[in-house]
């Protein structure tokens, strides 16, 4: 029997805490439906581009599949994401598979929430189990159990727009790479130029938008810091490193203004910034781009070079009375044919086709060297975003203490001694 943890709901929920798929005696067990299946996967994307892929797929599933009638895919908002899918299940109206992000994993994978994908996945005609790679599918087992399938494992990456960077008269990012200028210090420079010269934005962390403060692990983990020690028992947010890497952020949105401060947008898609950190999964949004545009890993920070990656798993509602055909689909939506197709925006765990070479054959904008500096690289020596059970709860804690740090005269020691105050009792409790 695995044991049955808290996964705490905030914003509608506050600070309360519910049991998901508390268990009885025994593992839940799906089983096959009686009559006509109607699936629904709760996802955070809405372009266009992803749900015509999925919406493909599925029928080619259903074409095969003829008890299951309708299978759709539900986006909801990236930033409420969690918080939304935990009310679902709650409230009696939890999808039947439903993406999990990373940040999330622990407490989906610890709480009984998920059904065991694993006898599925093995048992599935052409799934080839055994090429999921141990790196990419450790977050999402437990035991011999496998919770959700690491649909997406995407390094973070910067994307730089060329053209405006040569109007700010500033060198190109593979001409900083190639000259040894490829950090943050030189970004922030350039960055500030382009905010000079031409008014728009230098750098951005895409989503971040001084809310999803986790996401600015794609620039502390440069300094050589992190939110807790490898336990997960004790708050370093108030380390000397991470003083450090807020200290730069801090100069960057309020003294040289090369990131934009609260409360200013800015989309590098647009052409209205000149580097921004986010996933190869964009990439898709550069098609009809009205300039050029680099990709390249993330830039070198005091402590050296280093990655950062995303993981969303998708993972199948284990009280679902849709279980078993939702496993069954999700098998058939990753096997090795449909992954290949998936990777022009998702790079899978599959060992096979986490090469370069291969990934350029669905992702024509990007090129093989781009990939495999970016994306195979990353996967082999990187880490995932900072994940941590209760992490919900905790989010919401750090959110509101750094609150704090995001104005001009900020005493940033103090704030982030704050938010390990705030922090550790949720951490030990």
């Amino acid at each position: 029997m695995r044991s049955a943890k808290m996964l705490t709901i905030t914003g509608v929920l506050a600070a309360s805490a519910m049991t998901l798929a508390a268990c009885a005696a025994a593992e839940p067990t799906a089983v096959e439906p009686e009559g006509p299946v109607d699936l629904r996967m709760t996802v955070w994307t809405a372009n266009e581009d992803h749900l015509a892929l999925f919406d493909s797929i599925a029928e080619a599933y259903m074409a095969e599949n003829e008890n299951v009638t309708s299978i759709t895919f539900d986006p909801l908002p990236f930033e409420d994401y969690t918080t939304t899918i935990t009310t679902q299940i709650a409230g009696g109206n939890a999808p039947d598979l439903a993406w999990v992000l990373e940040n999330a994993a622990l407490d989906f994978v610890g709480s009984g929430a998920l059904l065991d994908l694993a006898p599925t996945f093995e048992e599935a005609e052409g799934f080839d189990y055994d090429d999921l790679t141990d790196s990419a599918t450790g977050l999402w087992r437990d035991g011999e159990g496998l919770y959700a399938y690491p649909f997406s494992t995407s390094p973070m990456a910067i994307f730089s727009n060329t053209t405006l960077l040569a109007e700010a008269g500033v060198p190109s990012a593979s001409e900083q790479v190639a000259a040894g200028d490829w950090n943050w210090e030189e970004v922030a420079a350039n960055g500030a130029a382009v905010k000079a010269a031409t008014g728009k934005a230098g750098f951005i962390v895409r989503d971040f938008e001084y809310q999803q403060w986790d996401l600015l692990s794609t620039v502390w983990n440069g300094w050589g810091a992190q939110p807790w020690n490898d336990e997960r028992t004790e708050c370093t947010m108030d380390s000397d490193e991470m003083v450090d890497a807020f200290e730069f952020l801090h100069e960057a949105a309020f003294e040289t203004g090369a990131m934009p401060g609260p409360g200013t947008t800015a989309d590098f898609f647009a052409g209205e910034v000149a580097y921004t950190v986010t996933q190869i999964s964009r990439a898709a949004l550069l098609g009809e781009a009205g300039f050029e545009w680099e990709l390249h890993p993330l830039p070198a920070g005091p402590a050296g070079e280093y990655s950062v990656f995303g993981q969303a798993g998708i993972g199948v509602i284990a009280d679902s009375p849709n279980a078993q055909a939702a496993a069954d689909f999700l098998a058939f939506f990753t096997n090795p044919e449909n992954s290949r197709q998936l990777a022009q925006y998702f790079p899978p765990p599959r060992a096979s086709l986490l090469t370069g070479e291969t990934l350029a054959q669905t992702n024509p904008l990007l090129s093989a060297e781009q990939l495999d500096a970016v994306v195979v690289d990353g996967i082999a020596t990187g880490v995932t975003r900072p994940t941590i059970e209760g992490s919900a709860e905790i989010q919401q804690a750090v959110r509101a203490q750094l609150d704090a740090l995001w104005t001009p005269d900020a005493d940033i020691p103090a704030v982030l001694t704050s938010v390990c105050d705030a922090m550790q009792p949720l951490i030990q409790g």
